[in-house]
């Protein structure tokens, strides 16, 4: 029962700010982008609720649309790590033999490779905006899903309902869809979580070195990177709400993944 309260708190409070980012427009006070130079460093108060920043720049309207942003890049290119990571995995898992062991080689190779190292790279070379950095975070976060993916169907391929399948000729792609993958979903979730909470770390990591989302357009890690300088002189509010928001939707979403896995299994490994 204690466990299911902080289920639903932590569900609660992601909830509050995916709908906050979400509803940006409604609720942003200023525009995102609107200068306002009699008003720079403004400390958080009627006229600006967070304050403003060296541009004069509502922080409450940059930190909803920053949001929006943060969350979005994440939240697709977990969807695209998802679909490479269940095509690789489910064909190393159902093949099996020398396809299975020269896949996970492969896999294994990249793995021991720092994932911030592979985004680095990919963003030098193709230097893209929101949807670039979206598409590398997706095409180098996928290599646990295929772990996870590829452990499951070695587990599940024998079960007797895949045997009894096969010997009344069900087509592959329905025994790939229907048994092995519907009865992977449940790790595939938590996992999938924790992706989620990884890629909201690597864009504000990238942004806040400056080679993540171009500074034109409001991102938590953009907010972080221009509030450097302003912390030196006072301006805590710049730097602060958008930390605190990204710690917050960070350990609400591990703190969700690690309620729903299953302690009886705890065996999401390969």
């Amino acid at each position: 029962m204690k466990s299911r309260k902080k289920l639903v708190f932590w569900c609660s409070l992601l909830g509050l700010i995916l709908a906050l980012t979400l509803c940006s427009d409604l609720l942003a006070t200023q525009p995102v982008n609107k200068m306002d130079l009699d008003a720079v460093y403004s400390p958080p108060g009627e006229g600006h609720l967070l304050g403003t920043d060296h541009l004069g720049r509502d922080v409450f309207s940059r930190l909803l649309h920053g949001g929006k942003v943060t969350l979005a890049v994440a939240g697709l290119s977990v969807v695209i790590s998802f679909v490479i990571g269940v095509v690789y995995g489910g064909i190393s898992g159902y093949v099996g033999g020398w396809t299975d062991s020269a896949m996970m080689r492969i896999l294994e190779a990249l793995i021991s490779i720092p994932s911030l190292i592979f985004v680095l790279a990919f963003q030098a070379i193709m230097q893209g905006g929101m949807w670039g950095m979206t598409f590398i975070i997706g095409v180098t976060g996928w290599f646990t899903t295929a772990r996870i993916v590829r452990s499951e169907f070695i587990r599940l391929k024998d079960a007797e309902y895949v045997k009894m399948a096969k010997m009344f000729g069900t087509p592959v792609w329905k025994i790939i869809t229907g048994h092995l993958l519907r009865n992977s979903l449940p790790p595939l979730f938590v996992v999938t979580i924790f992706n989620l909470a990884g890629a909201v770390f690597i864009e504000v990591s990238l942004s806040f070195l400056g080679v993540g989302i171009p500074p034109s357009v409001p991102s938590w890690g953009n907010m972080l990177y221009n509030a450097q300088n302003d912390l030196l002189i006072g301006a805590w509010w710049i730097g602060v709400f958008p930390g605190l928001l990204i710690f917050i939707t960070i350990l609400s979403i591990n703190f969700i993944g690690e309620a729903l896995k299953d302690p009886g299994r705890g065996r999401f490994h390969a």
